[in-house]
């Protein structure tokens, strides 16, 4: 069947209503994180020190720019991979990872840049330092970097970063303001958009799909909880949390968020759980999974059209990737 097909039918499975479901579960390995799924299943993220692409069964190595570390971090239809890279002299860039060859993507003028999605038109988004030692949030179209600005906020320290893009270029991530505070932002038309928060002081957005929902955290009135959002048509709706905290890392074609929420805490530490969000509220993955199988999944960063999550936790206590996938 072709990818065409494919694509065909992943769409109109994600156009039926959508519920908690079980998935069956495979294992990716003794990977260090996963980080983003494109519709076919392909998967990237870190592998011991370097970034990985999982294709079918097989995890390729995608090497360095010269460096000790890589690590992958978005990846689009094509199977091209964005992510960042030591080099030789220890600094780290931005690189893309197409036909089997990884290349820097540069800088917006500084010692480092980081790539954290890639959209289906080969245009990359993430943060750079700047010539005068600012972090901004950037958006890389064809050899050319854009510096994207910020939201006020223009501090050494403050940074602004761009962390999704979809088909149509529009760019999502967070900034600093100029009161301090940072906010969620959508770059459309040339023009950096506020989004708001759910009361509180802070947000973050994480995600775009192709029709414009966004997907992030926000803060509530009082900044002691943090709740997953879906940004759509102008609004910004909580998606709920067991407790104090949850996060939207990922979102699909039909607007369907996965990502990670607190189940409880111990004296230092907060204990996630990967969740996937269903009528305004966060469904414990690890319950849609058959028991006995050793795995802890602790977040859900990718979700594809067909409604397969990727996503790390730990498998009988060694951390290890996962792909699930709805039946």
């Amino acid at each position: 069947m072709s990818r065409r097909a494919l694509f065909a039918l992943s769409f109109l499975a994600a156009a039926m209503p959508i519920a908690a479901q079980h998935y069956t579960i495979t294992d990716l390995g003794p990977v260090s994180q996963v980080t983003a799924i494109n519709r076919f299943a392909e998967i990237t993220g870190i592998a011991g020190n370097h970034a990985f692409l999982y294709n079918g069964g097989s995890l390729l190595d995608l090497g360095t720019l010269g460096g000790e570390y890589s690590q992958g971090q978005g990846l689009n239809s094509a199977g091209a991979v964005t992510g960042y890279s030591t080099q030789t002299d220890g600094t780290y860039r931005a690189f893309l990872y197409s036909g089997g060859r990884m290349t820097s993507i540069g800088t917006l003028g500084g010692n480092y840049s980081a790539g954290y999605a890639i959209n289906d038109a080969g245009q990359i988004v993430g943060s750079s330092v700047t010539a005068n030692n600012l972090s901004h949030a950037f958006l890389w179209t064809s050899g050319h970097m854009t510096d994207l600005g910020t939201l006020g906020g223009n501090q050494p320290g403050w940074t602004t970063t761009a962390s999704g893009i979809n088909f149509s270029g529009n760019v999502v991530g967070y900034s600093y303001l100029s009161s301090g505070d940072f906010h969620g932002f959508l770059y459309t038309a040339g023009t950096m958009h506020d989004l708001g928060t759910l009361g509180g002081s802070w947000s973050q957005a994480y995600a775009i799909n192709d029709a414009g929902q966004i997907t992030g955290q926000a803060y509530l009135p009082g900044n002691g909880k943090a709740h997953a959002f879906l940004y759509s048509n102008g609004a910004m709706t909580d998606l709920g949390a067991f407790r104090q905290y949850s996060s939207g890392l990922a979102v699909n074609a039909a607007g369907v968020v996965v990502g990670q929420a607190n189940v409880r805490s111990n004296t230092e530490f907060l204990v996630y759980h990967a969740v996937i969000f269903h009528n305004g509220a966060p469904v414990d993955l690890n319950t849609q999974i058959p028991r006995g199988l050793g795995w802890l999944l602790t977040a859900a960063t990718g979700i594809g059209d067909a409604g397969q999550i990727a996503g790390y936790g730990t498998l009988h206590g060694v951390p290890h990737g996962f792909l699930l996938t709805p039946h």
